[in-house]
């Protein structure tokens, strides 16, 4: 993380570039929702700014339009950008299957 950066915003910032990734369907809090930065008044789920040496901790749904190692590759690379070089941690919770449309059911055969 670069040291003037201000943590919240860095968070603000990180949650943002994630959720803008075409493959991101939500930011997620992980098992137990631990992975969260606690801002005034609220909690950012999905984005926890590591201190030191700490990496930054990501937690995502993705939609199974790419392979998902390329999705934690790109999101890793982006968010290590804007951290200064970072260590990046991505955990995919769960990946968005899209509904399928159900119709009436077929009339029966006679």
């Amino acid at each position: 993380m670069a040291p003037s950066t201000d943590p919240d915003a860095l968070a603000e910032l990180v949650a943002a570039t994630v959720a803008a990734h075409p493959a991101v369907a939500r930011l997620d809090g992980g098992k137990f929702g631990v992975v969260a930065t606690y801002l005034p008044g609220r909690r950012l789920l999905g984005v926890r700014i590591g201190q030191g040496s700490e990496p930054v901790e990501l937690a995502v749904v993705l939609h199974l339009q790419r392979p998902i190692p390329d999705v934690v590759r790109d999101l890793r690379r982006e968010v290590s950008a804007l951290c200064g070089g970072t260590t990046v941690d991505i955990t995919v919770s769960d990946v968005a299957v899209p509904a399928l449309a159900v119709g009436p059911p077929a009339p029966a055969a006679s």
